[in-house]
């Protein structure tokens, strides 16, 4: 297996295999049907998912901190990886081990073709299973739990804006002032976004006090890159996006 930069190619498997292993230790192993934890790091690399069986095991190194467990894992490394453990706490924090292990299932079934896997999940699971590798998911966490550590929100009160669509993600509200960010993720330490058209009239109307909070690095150390008034401070150049056709299917007839 090869690392694109600091982030293995295997990356999202292998989180939910590093998180399984340090919540549930031994029982997560055991819903794969291993009885040690060297078996099972070897079935990853019988399938081809890594090269060597320590590759899980350092993943499990990193999460371990983050439970109570009687490994201490890479304990020095602080909280400095956290932001991997609230992704999969956000989706599938409430399973036990399990509908825990049924997920790391699914993702083997779907994304490695491994056919001999008996997968049972329910239909919000799924729902939640396609969130696990969308980028602005894990950049909003992100960004909810240390907003404070950027100068200008330091000590501002968040509202999450999500639900309503209307251009920015979150309303910080600092003494007097209220800013509005729109956060983007980006997972290498380099890279491009884009706004969309709400975004973008939205960033036109409230320029100083509208943010762009750019998440870089997301695959290893995130860092945040604020960038106030971005129509000001970037260019951008618009492009129409033509959208496939939808059908929506529409009664025959009134209710009663």
């Amino acid at each position: 297996m090869k690392n694109k930069g600091n982030k293995h190619e295997n990356y999202e498997i292998l989180n939910l295999l590093g998180y399984g292993l340090a919540k549930f230790d031994n029982e997560f192993i055991k819903q794969f049907g291993f009885e040690t934890k060297n078996s099972f790091f070897d079935y990853f690399v019988e399938i081809g998912i890594v090269e060597t069986g320590s590759v899980v095991k350092n993943r499990m190194d990193l999460f371990d901190p983050f439970f109570e467990n009687s490994r201490k894992g890479w304990w020095q490394k602080g909280d400095a990886y956290i932001h991997r453990k609230l992704l999969i706490d956000s989706l599938f924090g409430n399973e036990n081990v399990i509908g825990y292990a049924n997920i790391v299932k699914l993702f083997l079934k779907d994304n490695f073709k491994i056919e001999n896997i008996l997968v049972e999940v329910k239909p919000i699971v799924k729902s939640r299973f396609k969130k696990l590798q969308e980028t602005g998911l894990e950049a909003e966490l992100y960004f909810m739990n240390n907003y404070n550590s950027i100068d200008i929100f330091k000590n501002g009160n968040i509202e999450d804006a999500r639900l309503y669509g209307d251009g920015y993600d979150f309303q910080i509200n600092v003494n007097e002032n209220s800013f509005l960010a729109e956060v983007k993720g980006i997972r290498a330490k380099k890279g491009k976004f884009r706004l969309t058209e709400n975004e973008y009239f939205k960033a036109r109307e409230y320029q100083n006090d509208y943010f762009i909070v750019v998440v870089m690095n997301l695959n290893d150390l995130p860092t945040f890159l604020p960038i106030e008034n971005p129509l000001k401070n970037l260019k951008f150049e618009e492009r129409i996006i033509k959208s496939k056709e939808t059908k929506e299917y529409h009664l025959t007839s009134d209710l009663w």
